[in-house]
């Protein structure tokens, strides 16, 4: 079985989190980037990306109204950065070999370059992705193609 190195400690537990996430039980204050990162592995991992694409969005909106925060145009749910995110993590994961059990995707993923919460703006500029039309649908790069 090949693993990678065991997650940071302060990456949280992925089947944890996502429980966390779909009742609305995990603390705000642990929504932090890098849970994103983690929920957005589990959900490609053990989803797969169409279906992650599909899924984790309603999972999302629904944890930040069980959390007190609204989704609107400026808060909230943002759908280019949840779908932005999850295609580079299908592509990173599709790169490990198959026989990586989840930490170890999770680790591999916490360690790239989307452990930079300024990943997105490579791509995009400040101004567009920060758009309430970019919150509410997918709005593509205006700066650089994302990776293939």
């Amino acid at each position: 079985m090949t693993e990678l190195a065991a997650p940071h400690a302060l990456t949280p537990d992925p089947e944890a989190l996502v429980r966390g996430l779909k009742d609305g039980t995990w603390p705000r204050a642990e929504w932090t980037h890098r849970a994103h990162l983690v929920a957005g592995v589990w959900f490609v991992r053990n989803e797969g990306l169409d279906a992650a694409c599909r899924n984790m969005p309603d999972v999302i909106r629904r944890y930040n109204e069980a959390s007190g925060v609204a989704n609107t145009e400026s808060a909230g749910y943002h759908e280019t950065l949840t779908q932005a995110y999850l295609g580079e993590i299908a592509r990173q994961l599709h790169v490990l070999p198959r026989t990586v059990e989840l930490h170890g995707c999770v680790a591999s993923v916490c360690r790239s370059d989307l452990a930079d919460s300024d990943w997105p703006h490579r791509y995009w500029r400040r101004s567009t992705l920060w758009s309430p039309k970019a919150r509410r649908e997918w709005v593509d790069p205006d700066l650089r193609s994302l990776p293939a």
